[in-house]
């Protein structure tokens, strides 16, 4: 049987290289994003396969080169780790309480944008006492809240202080992994850095040598609350060579302890060359009862204010300065006055609120504050004159001559002889202790109820004193009872939903059912006031249950002031 052949093998054909045509080359991207955005009838992809329509052959040129750019990319260099968030060595906050936290953090309503409120409390105005509360008690924040603080902190600039000294270490951890929360870098002492101690002095030199701005005031804060001296020390090394801008921030911080012992350099400071850095280094020499600067003041002053003997009553009697010379100026008196004030009546006023309120009894009769501000000021003088002494008052704390220029709460309009505004009273009002304010502050409502009273309530330590309650209560049950607008109280009922004693609940509850009302009220007035106490009722139970959840008052805890 004759084998049949094999079939011989057709011989390879070698490709001439120089005669292939190059492959067409790969379209971009950007261009597929083109063409895709033009359309293929206005602009038909570059390349395709035959008898392909326009649009199937661009998608398929995108899906090579999808392919393409996922297969092409070269693994990233790995980050580093970062490293463990800090330990919080502060006690767990107590089961309840972080529920409540938790609650209060997810509520971000903020209240309502217009119309009634309604009868629920809002927590969104909780929150901050809250956080206050917790820090007294020195618990830390649930690890699992920080990002929830951190965002809370960030919409709110009032929160910050609080929220991060309640987030504690953790926090500075977390903020520097997220760009959002950056803030919180920028509000801790160094940006989050740790500053040197106040015991290792070349740290503390070298870092206010050639620190940054944010860490050079951070330091000269610390080193001032700590050792004043340390910090005086350190803005007289650089004095010279500091800008001007720069100069007055660091000269503000001397604030913090401020005494004697800073004396010869806020003198030295008085011959700046800067007018801000001048005034400033006045104004803190001023607040120095016994400093050069207001002995010099004092001698000014006491030669424009006199005590008249000459009439049947003493007067007080009043010549301003001719003029401004150079050493006033030096002092921090501007020669200049605003638009609308008399030269000589604005240097008079200054010199007058720089000199130490000491220099008056001797200089008019060995009288009281009391006494002093009760004398006739003779040819108009006595706005100005009380004026300044308000201000003298304010800077330098002195509870006397505050008592004396506030007058009595019942006095008709109130305003004492001396203030002739509710800020300045605010302003003199908070040189009292936090009892003797409430009691003025009450007995100012008593007389003349709550349409002015918004603003000295703001001066008031949280949570109000029994009889500062009871008075805002009454002058609100009178509010109602004449059938007033009730939305014009709606900033006190505001204020007292967050500074009212909750002891005061008891007493609220006569007032929940809605009244009959008169025919001259405004309409639905009476159920708006129902609503409104409804809701004051509830806050003041919630905010019981909080304090409860947190714990007793740490021992020794002072009534809470209000943020200046």
């Amino acid at each position: 049987m004759n084998a049949t052949p094999a079939p011989t093998a057709a011989p390879t054909v070698q490709a001439d290289p120089s005669r292939i045509p190059p492959a067409p080359p790969a379209a971009s991207w950007e261009d597929l994003v083109t063409n895709a955005l033009l359309g293929t009838d206005r602009r038909p992809p570059a390349q395709g396969a035959p008898g392909r329509a326009a649009p199937v052959a661009l998608l398929d040129a995108a899906a090579v080169a999808t392919v393409r750019r996922r297969a092409g990319l070269r693994p990233g260099r790995a980050a580093r780790r970062p490293e463990p968030a800090p330990e919080d060595p502060r006690p767990a906050l107590p089961p309840a309480a972080a529920r409540r936290l938790a609650l209060l953090l997810a509520d971000r309503s903020g209240g309502t944008s217009g119309g009634r409120r309604g009868s629920s409390p809002d927590l969104t105005e909780l929150l901050p006492q809250w956080l206050a509360a917790a820090d007294a008690h020195g618990y830390a924040a649930p690890p699992q809240t920080l990002p929830a603080l951190l965002d809370a902190a960030r919409g709110r600039t009032d929160l910050r202080p609080a929220a991060l000294a309640f987030a504690g270490p953790r926090a500075l951890w977390l903020a520097r992994l997220n760009p959002d929360w950056r803030f919180a870098l920028r509000a801790a002492p160094g940006g989050g850095t740790a500053l040197p101690a106040p015991d290792d002095p070349e740290a503390v030199r070298r870092l206010w040598r050639e620190g940054l701005f944010a860490e050079r005031v951070a330091l000269l804060g610390l080193s001032r609350s700590r050792t004043p001296a340390l910090a005086r020390d350190l803005l007289a090394s650089t004095w010279a060579t500091e800008r001007a801008e720069d100069r007055l921030m660091f000269l503000d911080s001397l604030r913090v302890g401020l005494s004697a012992e800073d004396e010869p350099f806020l003198e030295r400071a008085l011959g700046d060359r800067s007018r801000n850095v001048r005034a400033t280094a006045a104004e803190l020499l001023s607040t120095l009862p016994d400093s050069a600067l207001g002995a010099r003041m004092a001698v000014r002053a006491a030669a424009c204010v006199a005590l008249d003997r000459t009439g049947d009553a003493p007067t007080i009697a009043v010549e301003a300065p001719p003029e401004c010379d150079s050493g006033m100026e030096r002092d921090g008196v501007v020669a200049k006055p605003p638009a609308g004030r008399g030269e000589r009546s604005w240097w008079l006023g200054q010199l007058v609120d720089a000199a130490p309120l000491g220099t008056w009894p001797e200089r008019l009769g060995g009288r009281s504050a009391r006494e002093i501000v009760a004398l006739p000021v003779a040819d108009g003088w006595q706005g100005e004159l009380h004026a300044a002494w308000c201000r003298a008052a304010v800077r330098q704390g002195d509870a006397d001559w505050s008592r004396a220029l506030l007058g009595v709460p019942s006095a008709p309009e109130a305003g004492g002889p001396g203030a002739v505004s509710l800020a300045e009273r605010a302003k003199l009002l908070a040189a009292l202790d936090s009892a003797e304010r409430a009691e003025w502050v009450g007995g100012f409502i008593a007389a003349h109820g709550l349409s002015e009273a918004f603003q000295l309530l703001g001066v008031c330590a949280v949570p109000w004193a029994a009889p500062l309650g009871r008075a805002v209560v009454d002058a609100l049950n009178i509010a109602r009872d004449a059938g007033n607008y009730p939305w014009s109280f709606s900033g006190v009922m505001g204020l007292a939903e967050r500074c009212l004693d909750p002891a005061e609940t008891g007493r609220l509850e006569a007032l929940l059912a809605i009244p009959d009302e008169r025919e001259d009220a405004a309409p639905g007035a009476g159920g708006y006031w129902a609503e409104a106490f409804q809701r004051l009722v509830t806050t003041l139970r919630l905010r019981a249950d909080m304090a409860a959840e947190l714990g007793p008052t740490p021992p020794g805890r002072p009534p809470r002031e209000p943020a200046r």
